[in-house]
């Protein structure tokens, strides 16, 4: 049952449609609405769990997704906004719920689709990163990372991340709890130029061969990411 359930103030954010949006929610931002209130300096480390649904819906819009994987863990609120939505304010209700001490506090997120001006970028290519769960590839820092590799291969004037995609959402299996193992992400990334040689390499004869064989294809540039992402290059994906 709910003891006490305090509203937050509203919060607006401008995504644009059909580029990656992403949104964390913090467990330090709503610790402060449960009591008792942390004196200064003092830390308390209550598990916390989010609800999160459109207002006056049980659920989520279908473009946005949410993942958090353990109650001391922040909340992540994720996908790629539709054009449909355009102009339409999307009001996200957010409740954050104290395993502690069954309290609530709640919150809105309104969500104000803006059009990109050059949607959708004309070259699209899909990765698959092996050894990434979503919530780590959705930090800034590491999409960034890996951005800027895939500009290093790519060179175009414009690169977007459109959407990450969990392989559990894609019927990919839950790895084994040893030695480590991840999930994997599919990246989505748009460009305004077209594939570089690089990217195609996975199309030619031998490679093609060694995807069927189910061995690694031979990719000049993989150097460029290998160091922090594990790119399977037989399932890249270019439209």
């Amino acid at each position: 049952y709910t003891i006490l359930s305090k509203v937050h103030s509203d919060r607006n954010v401008y995504p644009s449609a059909g580029v990656l949006f992403v949104h964390v929610l913090e467990r330090e931002y709503f610790k402060g609405e449960f009591p008792p209130y942390p004196k200064p300096g003092e830390i308390s480390n209550d598990p916390i769990t989010f609800n999160t649904n459109l207002m006056g819906y049980p659920d989520r819009p279908g473009w946005l997704r949410y993942i958090q994987r353990t109650p001391y863990s922040d909340g992540v609120l994720y996908g790629s906004p539709t054009v449909e939505n355009v102009g339409k304010p999307t009001i996200i209700e957010i409740t954050a719920y104290n395993r502690r001490t069954f309290e609530t506090a709640r919150h809105n997120l309104i969500i104000n689709i803006m059009s990109a001006e050059d949607f959708p970028l004309p070259y699209q290519a899909e990765f698959f990163i092996r050894n990434m769960n979503v919530e780590e590839m959705l930090a800034s820092e590491v999409l960034g990372d890996f951005l800027g590799a895939v500009k290093n291969v790519w060179q175009p004037e414009r690169l977007n991340a459109i959407n990450i995609t969990s392989a559990l959402d894609r019927g990919g299996r839950v790895p084994l709890p040893i030695n480590d193992m991840k999930e994997g992400v599919y990246v989505m990334v748009g460009a305004d130029v077209p594939f570089s040689s690089c990217l195609r390499e996975v199309e030619n004869p031998q490679n093609q061969l060694r995807c069927s064989q189910e061995m690694e294809p031979v990719i000049t540039c993989d150097k460029k990411f290998r160091a922090q992402f594990h790119i399977d290059w037989c399932k890249i994906s270019l439209v």
